[in-house]
């Protein structure tokens, strides 16, 4: 299981990368890719050409740590307005690993919230994160 601190950046990388490439490798895919320090303690997210394997590679503090994940079946669907912008929230990283497709979801009910003013979030709102702090993940793994 991946835990993640609430302050943490989160990268992602739009271009397929090799995944053969282990600490070494995806370091130096992240700095000439993303132009980031390797060592910046932020978290950054490469997804293979066929999208069926994830890894992140984050600086701890005393070495490199990798967390993956390969799909057996599926793919992972990745956010598609993040081109300009390649920093992502927790959530939409939550959302990337457990494979959920933002296309269908709504806002949920509030008290004195009217039927009419409910709306089909679209997929470019979905991965715009409002707040962090009204973030509630319920995760079962």
């Amino acid at each position: 299981m991946l835990s993640l601190s609430s302050t943490a950046r989160i990268h992602l990388c739009c271009q397929p990368v090799d995944m053969r490439k282990s600490f070494d490798g995806l370091a130096a895919a992240m700095a000439s890719l993303l132009g980031q320090t390797p060592t910046s303690g932020h978290y950054f997210v490469f997804v293979s050409r066929r999208r069926k394997l994830l890894k992140i590679l984050c600086w701890e503090g005393d070495g490199y740590a990798i967390w993956s994940k390969r799909l057996e079946q599926g793919q992972f669907n990745l956010p598609k307005n993040v081109n300009g912008n390649p920093v992502i929230s927790i959530r939409d990283l939550h959302i990337l690993i457990d494979g959920i497709k933002p296309a269908r979801f709504y806002k949920r009910y509030s008290q004195g919230h009217n039927k009419k003013d409910e709306k089909n979030i679209e997929e470019d709102d979905f991965f715009r994160p409002r707040s962090l702090h009204s973030l509630k993940l319920n995760l079962h793994y």
